[in-house]
């Protein structure tokens, strides 16, 4: 791999975008690993060197990386040892699988990347638990220098709190030499919660063994500081277990020497996997990461993942080569910059498992929220990605409710709106006098028609209706159900939990309207067809009411009962990208008009009763328009949050639109939703769902 060779792809992935807006963004927080719940390392600071990396909770994960250029030590990745100065960080730019940074001190350039092959079209490639980091020096002033290269992953990686202890072993597998570190107790799916980070399973640090490498399991302060002062790794291996530890502890570290370097480029790269064992308990079934369906044994997943880092690298460059082009091209430049940013991150919030006859489920956890796992209105916002790009992906986040709706644990009319708290999927026991008919605590419209849409979408993209016949009873219930109480809502909470219950929620219904369409668009796939005219007549009469219940001048009504008041009406999307023709394109050019009225300096605010706003509904919201000036004019004041907003943490999907500040919400999937315009291009659409890779039976 050559260091011009690698700025040449990176001005390729750049297609369509100017120099300007790249160089100016300023992402609120860095990807660097990104693979799931647990395993999501991030820098959250302008400069790699300003801080220590965290996990996406902001608790410290330290990794650590040191340079020597001509005996002089210098920082390239965290904030320690104090008192070595830290290289110079030209560029940085994050792409969809990518984050590269551009380094340079004592005449030596640095490429640093940070690969995740998050290939969605692949579940083998994409369930794998890996990051690669590679380094490419060269010499920039024409001169010969002498330089070696440090890194290291701390214990912490591998604990909830660091007062848990760690052990740390060597491993070797035929020619391959590996570091491990894991927790000393190992209570494997013992813990439930949001803010907590995994403390089983197993961090691997692993590079191509070579005369010019050294590695060790030591402290890191003696490791940082060895490097530092000498250019060599410190003593003997740490006798552990050991607390993890806040300001040292055991870490798994790395020495390359380089030798002599000048203007031909030379790379060295190490691969982090980590390795839970199980992933989640579903239904009182411990289930295995869905790597393991092939692969089988860390042994073999270690020495693919050595084997495949060039042709991963190369997927990974033209994946996002082609990715951002096709962006750019749909939304512009800003749009392109935001979808790069929240790629990972979605992707980073779900944790994808194997059945017991090796189907895959996926399991989205609600992050900084309530820590829900599968949440149905958590699944929803984030559909657009996985439509996009794998429907297997989608199918595999919507099956573990289906199949719990199925049982008797849940005995109501509607959809179920969570199966638990992650990483436990056991779903909800209710008593047997329980009330079936109240709405307290439940969000029926919401789910039911979210559950119809979601089938509906995947129907369009796979070009049939069989994932929804293998549930219909259940698709026919809801619907029957929103046939009943969906036009004027009972006071209820939606997805928008944090506004509280509404009733006559005007754009609820609108997502029941849809929902009935999409529902009657499943009847005619399947061949019900007298079914599907009369749920088709059905949605048609109620989108004349709702005009006439929502109308409030030149607007529509935020609830049916309240005058002057307003909301983005973000359901009316799936009109267009279902082509359901069921709304007038009066009703959505009437209600993007008044938005444009009421834009802050970070966007439109959600309804008329707050500044805040979801980030998901305001690109759904403004992929309603048809008109490419109004989509840009409703985006870009989200790119200007994503580049100034005050909160260094992982992009925010709830805020306030007039100061930028976040409002809890970080690292969640539903930025998936930004990918909803590429949806609105059917040609970009079906290229990019015709590359889905399907999973063969067992």
């Amino acid at each position: 791999m050559h260091f011009r060779q690698e700025w040449k792809l990176l001005i390729l992935a750049l297609v369509g975008l100017t120099n300007a807006a790249a160089k100016d963004f300023r992402p609120p927080a860095v990807p660097l690993i990104a693979n799931s719940p647990y395993f999501s390392v991030w820098s959250m600071a302008d400069r790699l060197t300003d801080d220590v990396t965290r996990h996406w909770t902001g608790t410290p994960q330290s990794l650590s990386g040191l340079v020597r250029i001509d005996d002089k030590p210098y920082r390239m990745i965290g904030n320690e040892p104090e008192g070595i100065p830290a290289v110079e960080q030209r560029k940085l730019q994050v792409l969809p699988t990518r984050t590269i940074y551009e380094f340079e001190a004592g005449g030596v350039g640095i490429l640093l990347t940070f690969m995740s092959p998050v290939l969605a079209s692949d579940l083998d490639v994409i369930s794998r638990p890996e990051t690669y980091l590679t380094w490419t020096v060269e010499s920039k002033d024409g001169k010969p220098h002498k330089v070696a290269l440090y890194f290291d992953a701390s214990g912490q990686l591998t604990v909830d709190t660091t007062a848990q202890e760690v052990v740390a072993s060597r491993l070797q597998f035929g020619g391959i030499k590996a570091l491990r570190i894991g927790s000393k107790q190992q209570p494997i799916l013992q813990k439930e919660g949001d803010q907590i980070r995994i403390d089983w399973g197993y961090l691997y640090v692993v590079t191509r063994p070579g005369t010019d490498t050294e590695q060790a399991i030591t402290s890191w302060r003696a490791a940082r500081d060895a490097f530092a002062k000498t250019g060599s790794l410190s003593g003997i291996d740490l006798d552990t277990p050991e607390p993890a530890g806040d300001w040292d502890g055991p870490t798994l570290a790395f020495r390359f020497d380089l030798g002599t370097i000048g203007s031909t480029p030379v790379s060295r790269y190490v691969v982090l996997l980590y390795d839970e064992g199980f992933s989640v308990q579903y239904l009182n079934r411990w289930l295995r990461p869905y790597w393991r369906r092939k692969v089988g044994t860390i042994a073999g997943l270690l020495e693919q993942s050595l084997r495949d880092y060039e042709m991963i690298t190369a997927k990974c460059r033209q994946f996002d080569d082609e990715l951002m082009a096709d962006l750019a091209h749909v939304g512009g430049e800003e749009y392109a910059l935001l979808s790069a940013l929240a790629y990972r991150q979605s992707f980073a919030a779900q944790g994808l498992a194997m059945d017991y006859d090796g189907t895959p489920l996926s399991f989205p956890k609600e992050n900084s929220s309530c820590g829900c796992i599968s949440t149905v209105d958590v699944i929803y916002p984030a559909a657009p990605i996985l439509l996009l790009f794998n429907t297997t992906l989608l199918k595999a986040s919507m099956t573990p409710e289906l199949a719990y709706a199925g049982t008797y644990h849940w005995p109501f009319r509607w959809a179920p709106h969570d199966l638990g708290i992650y990483p436990h999927a056991n779903g909800h026991d209710y008593p047997p006098d329980v009330d079936l008919n109240s709405l307290e605590g439940h969000m029926p419209v919401e789910e039911s028609a979210n559950m119809i849409l979601m089938a509906a979408a995947i129907a369009k993209a796979d070009g049939n209706a069989d994932y929804a016949a293998k549930y219909w009873s259940l698709f026919s219930k809801w619907a029957k159900y929103l046939q009943e109480k969906g036009l004027n809502p009972e006071k209820q909470i939606v997805t928008d939990d944090f506004t509280g219950p509404l009733a006559h929620n005007a754009n609820l219904s609108v997502k029941a309207i849809l929902a009935l369409g999409a529902y009657a668009n499943l009847c005619e796939q399947l061949g019900k067809n007298e079914e599907a005219a009369a749920y088709r007549r059905v949605a048609e009469q109620y989108v004349q009411e709702w005009q006439r219940l929502a109308a409030d001048g030149n607007h529509y009504r935020l609830a049916f009962d309240q005058a002057n008041t307003w909301s983005q009406k973000y359901n009316l999307v799936w009109d267009k990208l279902l082509n359901l023709k069921l709304f007038p394109a009066s009703v959505s050019e009437k209600e993007i008009a008044f938005y444009k009225t009421k834009q802050n300096v970070y966007g439109v605010p959600l309804d008329s009763r707050a500044k805040y706003t979801k980030l998901d509904w305001l690109l759904w919201t403004a992929t309603v328009s048809d008109n490419q000036a109004d989509f840009q004019s409703l985006i870009s004041p989200v790119y200007k949050l994503s580049n100034e907003t005050p909160d260094r943490v992982p992009l925010t999907d709830f805020y306030e639109t007039d100061s930028g500040k976040h409002d809890y919400f970080q690292a969640r999937s539903v930025v998936g939703g930004v990918f909803i315009k590429m949806l609105a291009d059917e040609g970009i659409w079906k290229k990019w769902i015709g590359r889905a890779v399907r999973p063969e039976a067992r």
